[in-house]
């Protein structure tokens, strides 16, 4: 990842910079807190299954950004002397989807002790919660994202 700071562009705008396939699959960033972000992905044909839904790698991918825009959000202070990376990754797929999806990522421990672990010299592991819903407001998948903050050096 390039270095930038949350500061000079939303993380929607540094999730594209800097992350070609979020920009390749048009995802809309609606909401970005350290606690909480909203990703959607559009009804696109190009990214269609079998059924006509959105493809389970696109699903996937959008998840897997709004966890990392959650994580931005929570730990761009941190970017200067850590790298946050994807560690592990697990996603059910509950309902059809079909139309529009947006998918609601959660950290899943308060950044505060992350940051700690941080600042103890360790390499803090962490969970994102993330759930994919159809626009009536169906849970179509869920998924959880580890992710480390390696330090840098």
């Amino acid at each position: 990842m390039r270095a930038m700071s949350a500061d000079q562009m939303s993380i929607g705008d540094m999730l594209a910079a800097t992350v070609p396939m979020a920009r390749t699959l048009n995802l809309a960033f609606l909401e970005t807190t350290p606690q909480k972000a909203v990703v959607a992905l559009p009804d696109q044909a190009d990214y269609h299954n079998h059924v006509g839904g959105p493809h389970a790698g696109a699903m996937f991918t959008l998840g897997e950004s709004a966890s990392g825009a959650v994580v931005l959000a929570a730990f761009g202070e941190q970017l200067a002397r850590a790298v946050p990376l994807a560690v592990s990754a697990e996603i059910a797929y509950k309902k059809l989807a079909m139309g529009r999806v947006t998918a609601t990522a959660t950290l899943g421990r308060p950044a505060a002790d992350v940051v700690a672990e941080l600042d103890a010299g360790e390499r803090p592991e962490f969970p994102v919660s993330i759930a994919i819903q159809r626009e009536d407001g169906a849970v179509t998948g869920e998924m959880t994202v580890v992710w480390t903050l390696r330090p840098n050096g």
